[in-house]
C-alpha cells in the first residue's frame, strides 16, 4: 500500500508466456498489493505461466475479446478488489516496472490522477528501437490530438498507464471500443471529464518477443484515433452528444 492506498497492477496479457516472469519478477511488491493479469484466449501457455509464478487473479477470455476488451475485464476486477490506484503494464518487458515507484508517488500524493509512461519525453524512442514510421505517425496523431482535444500530451499512445479510483469511477469506460483504439478513448473521455494528468520519461524497447501491430492495424488505429479526437472537438462544441462521454452508468 502507499499512504493506505491500495496499489493494483493489471498486466493485459495475449502470447506474453516468454516474457510475462521477466516482467513480473521486476514488479515492486514493496508497494503492489495484487496483480492481475487477463488471458485473452492466448495461443501460448501466457495462464499457467502467471498461476506457476504466484499471480492470484488471473482471469482468462474463451474467445478474443481484444486489447480494449482485456483492459475492461482488469479495471472492473481492479475495482471490485478495491484498489485505489491502478496501473497497467504491458507483460511484453516493454515498458520497465521499474516506474511503479515514481507513478505510484505522483497518484499517491494526490499531485495528478493520472500518469502516463511517455516514449516519447526525451529522445530515446529511436535509440530504444521504435521504428521511423510509428514514431513519425505517433508524433503526427499527437500533434493534431493536441489541438482537437485541446490538451498537450507528449504522446497518447503509450500503454503504460496509471489511474487513481476516482478516475476509472468517473469516466464510462465501458462503453469504449474493444479495440486498440480503447486507449485513445480512455484518454479522451479523462480530458474531458477535466482529470489533469503527468507524464513521466519511460524508456523504450523494441525486440522480437514485444508485442506490436502491423502496419494494417496501425493504420487502422490511426483512423480511428483521428475519429475520436475529431469527435472530441465536436462535442466540446457541443454539436454531438456521444455516449462515450455520458457518465458512468447511463
Amino acid at each position: 500500500m502507499y499512504k493506505g492506498k491500495k496499489v493494483i497492477v493489471v498486466l493485459p496479457a495475449y502470447n506474453a508466456a516468454l516474457t510475462l516472469e521477466k516482467t513480473y519478477r521486476e514488479i515492486p511488491f514493496d508497494l503492489v498489493d495484487d496483480v492481475i493479469l487477463c488471458d485473452d484466449a492466448s495461443r501460448d501457455n501466457t495462464a499457467e505461466v502467471a498461476r506457476s509464478i504466484g499471480i492470484r487473479h488471473v482471469l482468462i477470455h474463451e474467445q478474443n475479446k481484444g486489447y480494449g476488451g482485456n483492459q475492461k475485464s482488469l479495471y472492473n476486477k481492479a475495482l471490485e478488489l478495491g484498489g485505489d490506484i491502478v496501473i497497467m503494464l504491458h507483460p511484453d518487458y516493454q515498458y520497465t516496472p521499474k516506474l511503479i515507484p515514481a507513478m505510484v508517488n505522483i497518484i499517491g500524493e494526490e499531485l495528478y490522477p493520472v500518469v502516463l509512461g511517455s516514449r516519447i519525453l526525451g529522445k530515446g524512442a529511436l535509440r530504444g528501437g521504435m521504428p521511423l514510421y510509428k514514431y513519425i505517425s505517433n508524433r503526427v496523431l499527437t500533434l493534431l490530438q493536441n489541438w482537437l482535444v485541446n490538451y498537450k500530451l507528449s504522446e497518447y499512445h503509450t500503454g503504460y498507464r496509471a489511474f487513481s479510483k476516482e478516475v476509472l469511477l468517473g469516466i464510462n469506460y465501458r462503453q469504449n471500443s474493444d479495440d486498440f483504439v480503447f486507449d485513445n478513448e480512455m484518454l479522451s473521455q479523462i480530458i474531458y471529464a477535466g482529470f489533469s494528468i503527468a507524464e513521466v520519461t519511460c524508456p523504450t524497447k523494441y525486440f522480437p518477443e514485444a508485442s506490436s501491430i502491423n502496419l494494417r492495424r496501425s493504420i487502422t488505429y490511426g483512423l480511428g484515433v483521428l475519429r475520436v479526437s475529431l469527435g472530441h472537438r465536436l462535442q466540446l462544441w457541443k454539436l454531438a452528444n456521444s455516449p462515450l462521454y455520458a457518465p458512468p452508468g447511463h
